[in-house]
């Protein structure tokens, strides 16, 4: 039995222990373990000021302007109530309810339609040559009729179009100047998880904006030409174009788009990797254009369940589901239900690897191909075609329905956005309006509108915006969040009945 002496230090004791630390263990009354003294290691976020300095000199703000029609002002000759609001908000203004053959055209006596310059955007570029070569995005300067670029220290040049390509939202411009500095060019490839990077642009026309992240993830799949790099960099519009820096002042990609619901940056960047970039602009700078390969197939994954079904070890490859009549696949003994595992003695992990290794061949070129067929592998050798050109309407911007696709109950036929577009406008998914008849353009829809809001429901694209209207109910009125410009409006429709 203690002693009261005994018993008082060792209640001390207790007490020292409980108070000195939590990572301190206590072991019986009169033993305490140690804690473990090593230094936990000391982290810094890096000093950016030296990468900033040393390259943002060649980081280029570019605005661009567009031609609109506009017709003159009222005259003694014209009696058109509604000329004022199309002055503002362009030719085709159609009060709501009126029909398009109602429309007052010009009276006779009226002058004819003129263009008027104005203002179309803004965006980011960088210079990639002391002689005046800069890479911005396709849809910077798509459909402008004037691309200005403004360096740092303000001097502003007029830019002419080398080249430009959709697919990869890549575009080439040139200024007239000497002795500029360009960015060294870094490799994507190279690039970790968790790595830091920034961004060097004009968000909201803010020239000379610097933001620093990490990249996010590498290799994101989002479209059939680009393995894009993510990163938590804040970007917004008009940083579009402008390069994304390691910190050793290389460009490791350009940045392009951002996945948002509110149209400014929500955490979601995404760059295109300089690698790929530079493909494209040794093909611009040569020949003003991309050629692409292709083959002639339609592809899809490979889920887990068929690849354990037809045999394969891993749910690896791209599943063909048809294959064009008379295509390079097709004369090459390609068929439906085969997977292609390797193309040109690389392997095919996923299905979006075929597109870009097909697309990355010299038209005419004949090259190996493995697909797993009935169990077994099957050897082919396919001559490689090529890609036709594909214009900013084929890539989606002015979306064309198939003659023989009637409107559906609300009068509308639509398309998918555009990728670039959507970029530009800030949004993730949702349908362009091909043609307004009945009640849409009773309501004032008209082609070129995107809608992205059915009720309650977000619209993703065409398939699931045709299943969200077929479920509407007739008579009752559907809201529609219909974006157009720059502008989104609500507006409501009522189904045929």
């Amino acid at each position: 039995m203690l002693s009261a002496h005994t018993g008082n230090k060792s209640l001390k004791r207790l007490i020292a222990c409980a108070t000195a630390s939590l990572l301190v263990a206590c072991t019986g009354v009169g033993a305490v373990a140690s804690a473990d003294t090593t230094p936990a290691p000391t982290l810094s976020v890096p000093d950016f000021t030296q990468v900033v300095a040393k390259t943002e000199g060649s980081v280029v703000n570019i605005r661009t302007t567009e031609a609109v029609p506009v017709r003159p002002r009222l005259g003694p000759n014209t009696n058109d109530p509604y000329e004022m609001f199309r002055w503002f908000f362009g030719p085709d203004f159609m009060p709501p309810g009126m029909q398009p053959d109602r429309r007052q055209r010009n009276a006779p006596g009226d002058a004819e339609p003129q263009e008027r310059t104005v203002p179309r955007g803004v965006g980011s570029g960088f210079i990639i040559s002391d002689d005046g070569y800069i890479i911005t995005n396709n849809h910077v300067v798509t459909k402008s009729n004037g691309i200005f670029v403004t360096l740092t220290d303000g001097k502003e040049y007029k830019a002419k179009v080398i080249g430009t390509d959709a697919r990869t939202d890549v575009a080439l411009i040139k200024i007239d100047a000497k002795n500029l500095t360009p960015l060294p060019i870094g490799d994507s490839k190279m690039l970790k998880k968790g790595q830091w990077v920034l961004a060097i642009g004009s968000p909201f026309g803010l020239d000379s904006t610097v933001t620093s992240g990490i990249v996010s993830a590498i290799n994101r799949d989002t479209g059939d030409y680009l393995p894009f790099i993510q990163t938590d960099v804040a970007v917004n519009p008009g940083n579009s174009g402008g390069p994304l820096i390691d910190l050793a002042g290389r460009v490791v990609g350009v940045n392009s788009q951002i996945i948002s619901q509110s149209g400014g940056f929500m955490g979601i960047s995404l760059a295109i990797p300089i690698d790929e970039a530079m493909h494209v602009v040794e093909q611009l700078k040569a020949h003003g254009k991309v050629t692409r390969g292709r083959i002639g197939v339609q592809i899809g994954p490979v889920s887990d369940e068929v690849g354990k079904a037809i045999g394969l070890d891993s749910a690896k490859g791209a599943m063909v589901s048809n294959v064009e009549s008379g295509g390079p696949a097709a004369k090459a003994g390609v068929r439906p239900g085969d997977v292609i595992i390797k193309f040109d003695g690389n392997d095919i992990d996923h299905m979006t690897d075929l597109p870009r290794l097909v697309g990355a061949t010299k038209p005419g070129s004949t090259v190996p191909m493995e697909v797993w067929r009935k169990g077994k592998k099957e050897n082919l050798r396919v001559k490689v075609g090529e890609m036709p050109a594909a214009s900013d309407e084929e890539a989606g911007s002015s979306p064309k329905a198939p003659k023989e696709a009637p409107a559906d109950k609300l009068g509308l036929k639509v398309g998918p956005v555009d990728s670039s577009a959507a970029s530009e406008l800030g949004i993730d998914g949702g349908v362009q309006v091909v043609e307004a008849s009945g009640p849409a353009a009773d309501a004032g829809l008209a082609a070129g509108d995107i809608i992205v809001t059915i009720n309650d429901m977000d619209i993703k694209g065409p398939d699931q915006y045709a299943k969200v209207v077929s479920g509407l109910d007739k008579g009752r009125a559907a809201a529609l969040l219909v974006v157009r410009g720059d502008q989104s409006q609500w507006v409501t429709i009522t189904p045929k009945k």
